[in-house]
C-alpha cells in the first residue's frame, strides 16, 4: 500500500498555510471578489496533487495565484480605478431615516436584509439613521441622528460641566511629588 499521499498531504497543508500568510490577513467579510476567487482557487489546486500526483506543479501553481494576489493588491493600493473597479464602493441605501429605493435596487439588497443589518447593529428604529451606506464587504454602517448617538466621554464631561457647580483649584495628590516639594503647604507644622 502506497502511503506517500500521508506526507503530500502534510506538505501540502504546510506549504498552503505559508502562502496564505503571505497573501495576508482577511476574514471572509474583508475579502474582495480577487481574493476570494483566488483563494477558492489555492484550494482546489492544492486537492488536485494527493488524487494527480503532480506536487510541484500544484505548489507552483498556488505560488503564482499568490504572487497574482500581491501583485492586485499592490496595483489596487496605487491605483484607484483599479480598486473601484475590482470592489466596488460604499453605496448610500439609507438617507434621513429613509430606504433609497433606487440604490437598493442598483445593489441588489432588499429592505429586509438592511433591516436585519440595522437590528444587529442595535438600531430600533429606521428613523435613528442620518445616513447608512452598504460597504463593498456587504456590511452596512450607519451615522446615527444626534439623539440616537452613544454619549461619549466628553458629552459626559459637558454635561457634569453643566451641572455640578464649580470645584476649588485643588492641587492633584501626586504635584508634590512632580515638584518636589508642596504647592500649597496646608498644614506647615506637620510638613
Amino acid at each position: 500500500m502506497d502511503l506517500q499521499w500521508i506526507w503530500k498531504s502534510a506538505l501540502l497543508v504546510v506549504i498552503g498555510m505559508i502562502l496564505l500568510r503571505a497573501a495576508g490577513r482577511k476574514s471572509i467579510s474583508q475579502m474582495s471578489v480577487v481574493t476570494t476567487v483566488i483563494m477558492i482557487s489555492i484550494g482546489t489546486t492544492i486537492v488536485q496533487p494527493i488524487a494527480n500526483h503532480h506536487l510541484t506543479i500544484a505548489v507552483g501553481s498556488a505560488s503564482v495565484f499568490i504572487v497574482t494576489l500581491l501583485v492586485i493588491e499592490y496595483l489596487e493600493m496605487k491605483f484607484d480605478w483599479l480598486e473601484r473597479l475590482l470592489n466596488g464602493r460604499a453605496q448610500v441605501v439609507i438617507e434621513n431615516g429613509q430606504f433609497l429605493p433606487e440604490s437598493l435596487r442598483k445593489m441588489r439588497v432588499t429592505a429586509d436584509k438592511l433591516e436585519m443589518q440595522l437590528r444587529q447593529q442595535g438600531i430600533r428604529s429606521l428613523s435613528d439613521v442620518q445616513l447608512g451606506t452598504l460597504e463593498p464587504n456587504g456590511q452596512l454602517a450607519c451615522e446615527l441622528v444626534p439623539h440616537a448617538r452613544p454619549a461619549t466621554l466628553g458629552d459626559l464631561e459637558l454635561l457634569l460641566a453643566k451641572h455640578l457647580p464649580p470645584q476649588a483649584d485643588q492641587d492633584p495628590l501626586f504635584q508634590e511629588v512632580r515638584i518636589g516639594r508642596h504647592a500649597k503647604p496646608d498644614f506647615p507644622d506637620l510638613q
